[in-house]
């Protein structure tokens, strides 16, 4: 089995957030691979990475980073594969990373979710990778779905709360 996705994160502190996009790509049978790499300690590893992500299968990126949160924006830079920036907390309640993400020069875009977003990350990939494979898009309508059935239930459970003033 090949991986369609990377996760790559800055160090193991960034995998409890990051393992959210972990589980929710294993949920719905999509092949991926789990790497720690930084764009400050061994920005030549994460340049050959990015360089030889597209030879390797690889279909998205997601990279987590925090504080300066260099690490998507330097993969962007040396690949095609569309590369989804995920913030993570840390100085700023996570304004700092987000911002750095955010705010790529023309030609290197990161699509950024927010502050320790990484199960919207996932979810996003798998959006794109569902545009051309009919068996994941029918999974991730499931997922979708089970997502409204939740709220549905929520609101039903809600409607048996009785108050005095309580209108519906």
């Amino acid at each position: 089995m090949k991986p369609l996705v990377s996760i790559i994160m800055g160090s193991t502190s960034d995998l409890p957030v990051m393992e959210k996009a972990c589980k929710l790509l294993d949920e719905l049978q999509v092949p991926f691979e789990v790497n720690a790499l930084s764009a400050h300690r061994t920005p030549v590893a994460v340049e050959e990475f990015a360089r030889t992500a597209n030879d390797r299968g690889l279909k998205v990126i997601i990279a987590g980073a925090g504080m300066a949160a260099a690490l998507p924006g330097v993969i962007a830079a040396s690949t095609t594969l569309p590369v989804i920036g995920v913030p993570i907390k840390g100085m700023l309640d996570g304004l700092d990373a987000m911002l750095s993400i955010i705010q790529m020069p023309p030609g290197i875009p990161v699509a950024t979710v927010g502050v320790n977003g990484a199960q919207n990350a996932a979810i996003l990939a798998v959006e794109m990778l569902a545009l051309s494979d009919a068996a994941l898009a029918q999974r991730l309508a499931v997922y979708k779905g089970n997502l409204r059935a939740k709220i549905e239930k929520a609101n039903k459970d809600l409607a048996e709360i009785k108050y005095e003033y309580k209108t519906n």
